[in-house]
């Protein structure tokens, strides 16, 4: 079951204007930041943009850095809300753009505003509230930032349930709507919703609550939550809400990160009812052959973009910076993993440095094949444990580096990894194959999924073209 948009692309926010939908994401340490989408028919999705074009300091902690936006259109313009997430602790800051493509303006700060995963709402009166996780609510000036209120508690949900995050407020009918993630974003993810009369309460909770969770059952798509609803210009309702794609043994693990899915949405005696998941369209593959002067959208860096040149024609050259992976300002460009088995490979040419293709969740979780001094080797780095794990000589020249995920190595045994990863030289035997679990959430821990990237870790390294496709 196809997700809408695959691969690490959680925390989904939507808004429709006319016949276009606009969607944002989650992009927590990657720079640039808050993936911006485009769709006409809420299957087909093209990113067109970014939100954040400001670097984040290199002391943000990976899984940290941008939260859970929300984007609203109101007015003729489009509202964009997030939280920044410091080594002080949570920053929630408020973007506008008459084009969601960009550019956005410089981030206007509310300090009055606390917590995490901060959503927009306009009353009748062209109020402006403030929902943030905690369960509080204020009212703003979406301008300057300024609070014109207190902020006051209200609906928390479930009580006793897990963390009560994700709020977004809708006015639909004669009832303002409040629905919220909880149960944590692991296996007991899930979507509730209650209703009040006015925008700040009082909330009373739908007795169907949750009205999204896959916790307990055998579906393959687990950890639903997070969600938004939309309605279509045909006055349909729909759902957008991050899941995972666990696979292997038990516990299960994904590797992918959170992605985005969709459902429709019925309203059944004041209530939404959440209906099954619509398979989206696979994504498709992608190539870079370094040909233009300005970097496609979805390229992401670590924290900020490295020195990046074009020295020579129709190639890219980074340069170093940060000695390898594991430092927090290495010099890489990366592409999301969307597909459950791909293949990447780069034509590159090391002769001026050391640097390769690598897959990576974060600093201490990375596997990769690195070219260099005569020679090219695979390094393993899982949790306080770096290792070479394979070494081969070769003579100085460019040459394609390859990396591939394939089927576990035991399939249907309870503790079979969820897929492999092999790493090699195109045209020659694979130099290693590792587990592919110590690349999942369920062993590093944080947010995030795979991303597949170059990277230069001595000296200037050069990238003819990177390609990326479905196995």
């Amino acid at each position: 079951m196809n997700p809408v948009i695959p691969g690490f692309h959680p925390d989904p926010s939507i808004c429709r204007v006319g016949d276009d939908y606009y969607l944002a994401c989650s992009s927590f340490e990657y720079f640039p930041g808050i993936p911006i989408f485009h769709s006409r028919d809420l299957v087909r999705w093209t990113q067109i943009g970014n939100v954040m074009e400001q670097p984040l300091s290199v002391e943000v902690p990976s899984s940290a850095g941008v939260y859970a936006p929300t984007i609203r259109h109101h007015d003729g313009r489009f509202w964009l809300i997030v939280t920044i997430m410091t080594v002080e602790g949570p920053v929630n800051v408020l973007f506008n753009s008459t084009d969601p493509a960009g550019p956005w303006s410089d981030p206007v700060r509310l300090p009055g505003v606390p917590g995490i995963d901060p959503d927009l709402a306009w009353d009748e009166d062209d109020g402006c509230w403030v929902t943030f996780a905690g369960m509080g609510q204020v009212r703003i000036d979406p301008w300057t930032g300024e609070n014109l209120a207190e902020p006051r508690e209200v609906w928390n949900g479930t009580p006793g349930a897990l963390a009560p995050e994700a709020p977004h407020l809708y006015r639909v009918g004669d009832h303002w709507y409040l629905m919220i993630a909880e149960g944590g974003t692991e296996r007991g993810h899930a979507v509730s919703i209650a209703r009040g009369p006015a925008p700040d309460g009082p909330f009373e909770p739908c007795p169907a609550n949750p009205i999204l969770t896959h916790r307990g059952t055998h579906h393959p798509v687990q950890n639903t939550g997070h969600a938004d609803l939309v309605q279509a210009a045909d006055g349909s309702w729909w759902m957008v809400f991050l899941a995972v794609r666990p696979r292997g043994g038990t516990p299960g693990w994904h590797v992918l990160g959170r992605e985005t899915f969709l459902a429709p949405v019925s309203w059944v005696d004041g209530w939404p009812v959440v209906g099954e998941i619509v398979s989206g369209v696979p994504a498709g593959p992608f190539r870079d052959d370094f040909d233009l002067t300005e970097l496609q959208p979805s390229w992401i860096s670590v924290r900020s973009r490295p020195r990046i040149t074009k020295e020579r024609p129709d190639w890219l050259t980074l340069h170093a910076r940060g000695a390898s992976l594991d430092e927090r300002d290495v010099a890489f460009l990366g592409h999301r993993a969307q597909h459950l088995r791909w293949r990447a490979r780069t034509l590159i040419d090391p002769s001026h440095g050391r640097g390769g293709l690598a897959v990576r969740l974060d600093e201490r979780h990375h596997y990769e094949i690195e070219a260099g001094d005569g020679r090219v080797q695979v390094i393993a780095r899982i949790g306080s444990v770096r290792s070479v794990v394979a070494e081969h000589a070769v003579t100085p020249a460019p040459m394609v580096l390859t990396v591939e995920t394939g089927e576990p190595r035991v399939p249907g045994d309870a503790c079979a990894e969820p897929d492999t990863l092999s790493f090699g030289i195109e045209g020659s035997p694979a130099l290693a194959i590792l587990d592919g679990r110590y690349l999942s959430t369920e062993v590093t821990g944080g947010f995030t999924g795979r991303v597949i990237g170059m990277y230069a870790a001595t000296g200037a390294v050069h990238f003819d073209w990177f390609d990326y496709e479905e196995l």
